[in-house]
């Protein structure tokens, strides 16, 4: 299916916030790679990101480029959405085995960078015991509210995506260099996201 890049805005958009269209977004979406690949940096933006250890990545680059990548949002004080997620993300990595860290990716984007420093990130991961191939990442206001527009973690209702306890609890899955991209809820099952990440693959 061949979607324009305001198509696959609207379509990630619903996908992210509206339940009944998770089915359909877990399909993969594909349109000619070249130019939105060579425009990708423009797209997405090559923001500059703190990673929770310390290191700094540039999100076009270094975050997405060349990569099967699978990307959420989050926050560290977050009560609701966020202890499930990620409990799931860690059984999805455990099904995945060593591809983690190897052709596929995992990124958590900090829905609250002013507060969510490396080392804020850093114990969110200790206190979760992740120890695996995850990077969380934080940066500018600004730059996070860019790439998570771009990526379609947002809602069209300024005052819902403006409310933090009602963001979204969904994964983008994506592979910029062959067009391809998903998104899952979290909280289906770890075999299912597995199954969606395996088909942008």
């Amino acid at each position: 299916m061949n979607l324009s890049k305001r198509e696959f805005l609207r379509a990630a958009g619903g996908a992210a916030l509206v339940p009944v269209a998770a089915a359909a977004a877990a399909e993969p979406l594909s349109r000619p790679a070249s130019a939105a690949y060579d425009s990708g940096e423009r797209y997405f933006t090559n923001a500059i990101l703190t990673a929770h250890d310390g290191r700094k990545l540039r999100f076009f680059d270094d975050v997405l480029k060349d990569k099967l990548v699978v990307i959420n949002m989050m926050y560290t004080t977050c009560s609701g959405i966020c202890p499930a997620s990620t409990a799931t993300v860690k059984a999805v990595q455990k099904a995945l085995g060593s591809r983690v860290g190897r052709d596929i990716f995992f990124y958590s984007i900090s829905l609250r960078p002013e507060f969510d420093t490396p080392a804020a990130l850093r114990q969110y991961r200790e206190r979760h015991d992740i120890t695996n191939s995850w990077t969380f990442l934080t940066g500018s206001g600004k730059d996070i509210d860019l790439i998570r527009r771009r990526l379609g973690f947002y809602d069209i209702d300024p005052a819902v995506d403006a409310d933090l306890s009602q963001h979204t609890g969904m994964l983008r899955i994506g592979k910029v260099s062959a067009n391809r991209w998903s998104m899952v809820p979290s909280a289906t099952t770890s075999r299912q996201i597995v199954s969606s990440i395996l088909g942008v693959a």
